[in-house]
């Protein structure tokens, strides 16, 4: 192929990029030509000739029909909805088969109509669902509901259930002239020129390079991981520009087909667009779907899956039957786990916001790849080097050392080697590979949020979303019945609009903080009950009767505490959704959009602060409050608080964060899956008690779509929400508990097929919808990557042993003075981080009931204890030593610097990387030069076309360019 002037090689189009909006608009207000196809002729009722609405036929209806027949002639007529349009419910003896991907003839008229997913004359389309019941006492807002919807000139038949004959289908389509006259007022972009892109001329050196490597690459194996590009379809909007739809230049879009040219999930998003604005009730603020589904009016209302996600062929064989058998065969089924996403087939099915969460959520298990490896490698470089630990080798040879009681009465003296399993175990957590890995985790969590913002770009630009902005948002209703007596002109729309006084505002803001504060203080309440658990409890197991327990009576005391604190989680979590509904709805939001992102702060301060409270209480207040023995803290002055292990507190919070992780995990995946699993499988097995008189009898579309649960109240926000908790949990405490990325990855892997699964074959069809990006997740993520630096280092430097190791070597050891840190430099580290306590000065209640005699026969007269103070025979016994000052002043000191490097190194990441691809940005950049030369081609053909036409007519024409 030829160069062009520009210095571009032409090559063809194989990915799918879009038009900027700007353009398409100047683009628009340029093109002319001839009208569109002509509209079909419509009957006398407003219905396409070819698709009238089907009656009932039998004696006795004949009359009835004819009547509503005749009153449809006139819209405006205000007859009744009798349910005239009504056909009884009835068990198809056809095959389950769903119509193909792309139905060509009679064959697939056949099988649309036998699925349940056309009306019943074969021809209509069923672009939406209502559900109501007979009995249902709103049956005056519903007929002039209905008349409404026919008056808008949607196509609309009503079917009984099988099942119940109470309730009734209201099945809608939309012909192409209501398609097309939405589609422009709702500036849905639509396919009007195939894609062309251009690529840099390369010099011959790399020419012949990428040549060798094509070559190279065509002698490996196939990524197992790809999709075979022969099962998935040619989505041929990702191939060509695309434009506002309008009626006036239709013949500039590419149509192949009027009934295929708008899909599925297009069509359905139109008639929901109508069915918003269509009134129930003369007035102002009577109209809207929703509010007749909030009122009972209607029980449910969506659009229908295309068809079966099973078939009785192979995919291989005979391809997929429609879009949701592919889905499931491609990406839902659990034989495809290692496979990528087929996002633009998820994005056609369910919409942009969804396909914008599954992109999200594997980006972030791909980047979970790196941060299990390096977590995992950490984790093992503890294994490895465990036996060359000298601290663990310290305490499992320290038979000779004598550890004060952990309890008060009941717990005995110990040996610090008995503490030899849990040194060694904290060694695997916390050894020298814990400060790289913390800083790591803060620089990964940089790096994965900005080569998300990439990643976000490139799909926003496949899928047509960047120039897209959000149109003006209605007002709330809640909003409108409130405030509707004080209104105020809105300067974008230049409308009356109710208007919320400052005053107002104000204080619901001020009761919601209240709330909201409130709300957590009962959450520090729980905590506070938690700890008086721990501390009563430790004594309980010390006197047990088993010797295991007894004997590891700390441990216990941690595990069932922790389990606890984990009900109690669950069982806030309940009482926090309510809080925060009352809260949001307290405030009074002025739109929805507004209402879902002060929901989503609200639930994810309630859920954060419950799920993470206990942690930061084991990591950074366990242990440091509790005195010295026989002056020790107590809670209420009765009960003393709870010390950590001789081996340190690290262990008590990996315990923690593993047993927080792997419940909380498996419960959601249990809620999310198995929950609506077991619902849908007991409708199924009712149903076919009730109603399984045929062999190959089966329910219709619709009725199968009914019967399936319906997506939650909330949309995406409970799948958000636990992947942000996780995400919390794989960085805020990463240096205590370095498994957590690959624990994270472990589930998350079961989490996309489990969400896929959900969608596909367990929910409803939700609405598609559209969106840029992920919302004010991105704002959360962020904070939580500030937070966890903080956290990290506070935990390296506070909660593990890091730090006085480090000042031993270096001031105290034996290599004091040689700038030297290895294993032979903390001989001695152990007998210098511990105190000498004398036991007679124990006071009574501390004092233990047993005095153990050690291996020389005597009485104990000294124990040890986990502090840096004075010995008890100094002139100031039990104060702080100097080494105490060194510890707290290096800790103090790694703070500052780890915050400020890690922060630093953060930001440099964060303006080094682009937000767009530079590849991206140059796509976009020709294209709009590529749009501006198909504007004056389209201008300059205008003009010649003008000329003609006067030269034709005999008309003067000046002698003017062209």
């Amino acid at each position: 192929m030829e160069a062009s002037s520009s210095g571009f090689t032409e090559v063809a189009a194989t990915n799918g990029s879009h038009a900027h909006a700007e353009s398409a608009m100047e683009m628009n207000a340029v093109l002319q030509g001839p009208q569109g196809t002509t509209p079909a002729s419509l009957s006398p009722a407003g219905f396409p000739a070819d698709c009238r609405p089907t009656f009932l036929q039998n004696d006795k209806a004949t009359k009835d029909d004819k009547m509503l027949y005749d009153a449809l002639e006139g819209i405006n007529s205000a007859s009744k909805d009798n349910d005239s349009l009504l056909h009884p419910g009835n068990l198809t003896s056809t095959s389950d088969d769903a119509s193909r991907l792309d139905p060509v003839g009679e064959g697939g008229l056949v099988k649309s109509r036998s699925s349940g997913l056309v009306f019943r004359d074969g021809k209509c389309h069923i672009d939406f669902i209502l559900v109501y019941r007979k009995s249902s006492a709103q049956t005056e807002k519903r007929e002039v509901f209905e008349r409404n919807i026919r008056a808008e000139g949607l196509h609309m038949e009503k079917e009984s259930s099988i099942t119940n004959s109470d309730i009734i289908f209201v099945k809608l389509h939309a012909p192409w002239e209501v398609l097309g006259r939405y589609a422009e007022i709702m500036n849905v972009r639509m396919p009007f020129r195939r894609k062309i892109y251009y690529l840099h001329r390369r010099y011959k050196f790399m020419s012949r390079l990428e040549k060798q490597i094509s070559r190279f690459r065509g002698w490996l194996p196939r990524s197992p991981m790809r999709l075979d590009k022969e099962t998935l379809p040619d989505l041929e909007e990702n191939d060509c520009y695309t434009a506002p739809f309008s009626q006036q230049r239709i013949h500039h879009f590419i149509i192949h087909n009027k009934d295929t040219f708008f899909n599925n999930a297009t069509r359905s998003k139109i008639v929901h667009h109508i069915l918003q604005r269509i009134k129930y009730e003369e007035g102002k603020n009577k109209i809207g779907l929703n509010r007749l589904l909030s009122n009972g009016c209607y029980e449910a209302a969506f659009p229908l899956h295309e068809g079966s996600y099973k078939s009785k062929n192979s995919i291989r064989t005979h391809g997929a039957e429609n879009h949701r058998h592919l889905l499931y065969e491609c990406w839902a089924w659990w034989g495809v786990w290692y496979k990528y996403q087929p996002l633009d087939l998820v994005r056609r099915y369910f919409g942009e916001k969804i396909g914008l969460y599954f992109a999200w959520l594997g980006w972030y298990t791909g980047m979970l790849f790196p941060a299990a490896f390096v977590g995992l490698f950490v984790f093992l470089y503890g294994v490895i080097t465990l036996n060359h630990c000298q601290v663990s080798k310290e305490v499992c040879e320290a038979k000779d050392i004598i550890m004060c009681p952990l309890c008060d009465k009941h717990c005995p003296y110990m040996r610090l080697s008995d503490s030899c399993v849990y040194a060694k175990v904290t060694h695997l957590f916390d050894n020298g590979a814990t400060v790289f890995f913390a800083v790591f985790m803060a620089i990964w969590a940089t790096v994965f949020l900005e080569f998300w913002k990439r990643r976000r770009a490139v799909l926003a630009y496949d899928w047509d979303l960047i120039d897209w902005e959000e149109e003006e948002e209605e007002i709330r209703p809640q909003f409108e019945a409130k405030y509707s007596k004080k209104e105020r002109i809105n300067p974008i729309s230049g409308k009356p609009e109710p208007y919320q006084a400052f005053a107002d505002k104000c204080s619901r803001l001020v009761v919601s903080a209240s709330g909201i504060f409130f709300m957590i203080l009962v959450v520090i309440a729980a905590v506070f009950g938690i700890v008086v658990y721990r501390v009563v409890t430790v004594s309980t197991f010390a006197a047990f009767e088993w010797a295991l327990i007894r004997n590891n009576s700390q441990v216990a005391t941690t595990g069932t505490a922790v389990c606890i604190n984990f009900c109690i989680i669950m069982l806030l979590n309940v009482l926090y959704e309510k809080v925060a509904l009352l809260l949001t709805n307290l405030e009074q939001p002025r739109t929805e959009s507004e209402w879902e992102n002060s929901f989503t702060l609200k639930m994810f301060l309630f859920q954060f602060v419950n799920l993470n409270s206990s942690t930061f209480y084991i990591a950074f207040f366990l242990g440091r409050f509790t005195g010295r023995p026989g002056a020790y803290l107590r809670l209420l002055n009765r009960w003393r608080l709870e010390e950590c292990h001789p081996s340190g507190c690290l262990i008590d919070l990996c315990m923690q964060m593993g047993i927080i992780m792997v419940l909380k995990q498996t419960w959601n995946n249990f809620m999310e899956l198995g929950y609506p699993l077991i619902q849908n499988w007991w409708t199924r097995r009712r149903l076919r008690q009730e109603h399984w008189n045929e062999k190959k009898a089966f329910f219709p579309q619709w009725e199968k779509d009914y019967n399936l649960q319906p997506m939650n109240a909330y949309g995406l926000f409970d799948e958000y929400l636990e992947m942000i908790l996780q995400f919390g949990f794989t960085t805020i405490f990463v240096a205590a508990f370095p498994l957590a990325p690959l624990l994270a990855l472990l589930n998350n892997i079961i989490e996309i097929r489990l969400d896929a699964y959900k969608f596909v074959t367990q929910w409803r069809r939700p609405l598609a919808q559209r969106a840029k990006d992920i919302g004010i997740w991105y704002g959360i993520l962020e904070g939580i990557g500030i937070l966890s630096v903080i956290t990290n280092a506070f935990v390296i430097a506070v909660t593990s042993d890091f730090i006085p190791r480090l000042v031993y070597a270096y001031k105290y050891g034996p290599c004091a003075g040689q700038g030297q840190a290895g294993e032979r430099c903390m001989v001695g580290y152990v007998n210098s981080s511990l105190s000498v306590f004398l036991v007679s000065n124990f006071e009574n209640r501390s004092e233990p009931l047993s005095n153990r005699s050690d291996h020389s026969g005597t009485a104990t007269k000294y124990c040890r204890y986990r502090d840096y103070r004075a010995h008890p025979e100094a002139k100031e016994p039990y104060v702080y030593t100097l080494q105490f000052w060194h510890v707290l002043a290096a800790r103090l000191a790694f703070i500052i610097v780890f915050e400020h490097l890690v922060f630093t190194v953060k930001n440099l990441i964060s303006y080094l990387i682009p937000d767009l691809p530079k590849d991206l940005r140059d796509r976009m950049r020709r294209e709009k030069y590529l749009i501006q030369e198909m504007m004056y081609e389209a201008e300059l053909e205008r003009l010649q076309k003008e000329k003609k036409e006067r030269k034709k007519n005999g008309k003067s024409y000046h002698n003017e360019w062209p």
